[in-house]
């Protein structure tokens, strides 16, 4: 085992007795400017209520790696898929209460989005805001495509994908109550946010594959974030 390894084992483990004072709670979401470009996605109350065989739903789950480039997603799966990912059921003063579990109720994570093929979206990268359930547009530069699809490792699928879905986390958003610990829960968050992203995909049939190799320098910087306050965690591209 690595010392390196062994140090964050050390640094993040959770000691009886340890909990120290909560810190100030940061927003829920990240802010965004005034004069924002925002699109409306279809409300959570006017989404279709699939329902499924759970068993079936389970064990038809699959990662698909190819997608049909004529095919695109309909906003209103776009706002079905992040409805069950972050979307946000109840606010209360210090968390949110979500549609996938979170340490502590810190929900740290943000969705950013690589649009390429969905129904009236122009494309471009985006930021789902999960209180307003908006989209808020973060660019659509014409390099923007290259600067964010091709840092993945996985790039076929990134290239791809209707959508390339990249969950970064708000470190404080976490550790304001669980100190170094943070870092544990917010990488165990992602794989919830993204196991729930397989499952609501899978009742519409609409196929993902996670995205866990990247570069992690180059895409925190071309997303603009510092990698250390904020930093990606995962990813996924989705399609038919």
């Amino acid at each position: 085992m690595s010392q390196a390894r062994i140090d964050y084992m050390q640094e993040s483990a959770w000691k009886r007795n340890s909990a120290k004072k909560m810190r100030p709670m940061p927003p829920f979401e990240l802010p965004y400017a005034k004069d924002a470009i925002l699109i409306d996605l279809p409300e959570p109350d006017l989404l279709p209520d699939a329902h499924v065989n759970f068993l079936e739903m389970i064990e038809l789950r699959s990662t698909l790696r190819q997608y049909d480039d004529t095919k695109e997603l309909t906003k209103k799966e776009l706002s079905y898929l992040l409805w069950c990912t972050q979307g946000v059921k109840m606010v209360m003063q210090t968390k949110t209460v979500r549609n996938v579990p979170s340490a502590g109720g810190r929900n740290a994570l943000e969705t950013f989005l690589y649009i390429r093929r969905v129904e009236d979206i122009k494309p471009g990268l985006y930021r789902f805001l999960p209180l307003e359930h908006k989209l808020v547009l973060v660019s659509d530069s014409e390099n923007i495509e290259t600067d964010i699809c091709g840092q993945f490792s996985t790039s076929g699928v990134a290239n791809n994908a209707a959508v390339v879905f990249i969950w970064t986390a708000v470190y404080e958003r976490m550790a304001c109550m669980f100190g170094e610990r943070a870092y544990r829960y917010i990488h165990l968050d992602a794989g919830h946010v993204c196991q729930n992203l397989y499952l609501a995909a899978q009742t519409m049939k609409i196929k993902v594959c996670a995205l866990g190799a990247f570069d992690d320098e180059q895409l925190n910087k071309n997303l603009g974030l510092d990698g250390a306050k904020q930093f990606v965690v995962y990813g996924a591209g989705v399609g038919k």
